[in-house]
């Protein structure tokens, strides 16, 4: 085990430990949260799903939004729209979004993430369940 230098280091070891905990907490009642996927297949990767989780973390956090638990995903099968994005709103049915980054960050947390209104970029669902 290394042995902490400094404040600053002390202080970076705290606020990991309080991220851990809180998802921990979070976890127990994730149906009431705000679900976000980020897809982190290789393609994802490639095209920046790194970023774009940073982004959307940086986003929720600077809005003071607390009600929102980040998860990463393997490949979701939508390469061609990459970074991909699934949000499950408490209580609906899940919505992929495609080619998330830059702008269309702050544009999905406000408008669908706040307002709870669709924006441009909804990958539709081509599959049906047993059910249907």
């Amino acid at each position: 085990m290394s042995t902490i230098k400094s404040l600053d280091e002390l202080k970076k070891i705290r606020a990991q430990m309080k991220s851990a905990t809180e998802l921990r907490e979070k976890g127990q009642e994730i149906e009431k949260l705000v679900q976000v996927k980020v897809s982190m297949g290789t393609c994802g990767i490639v095209a920046g799903a790194r970023e774009t989780l940073d982004g959307l973390m940086e986003e929720v956090t600077s809005r003071g939004i607390d009600n929102v638990v980040f998860t990463q995903t393997g490949c979701m099968g939508y390469c061609h729209s990459e970074p991909t994005v699934e949000i499950t709103l408490p209580g609906q049915d899940p919505v992929v979004f495609g080619d998330v980054s830059g702008n269309r960050i702050s544009e999905i947390v406000e408008r669908y993430i706040v307002e709870g209104e669709l924006v441009d970029g909804v990958i539709p669902v081509a599959y049906k369940t047993i059910h249907e």
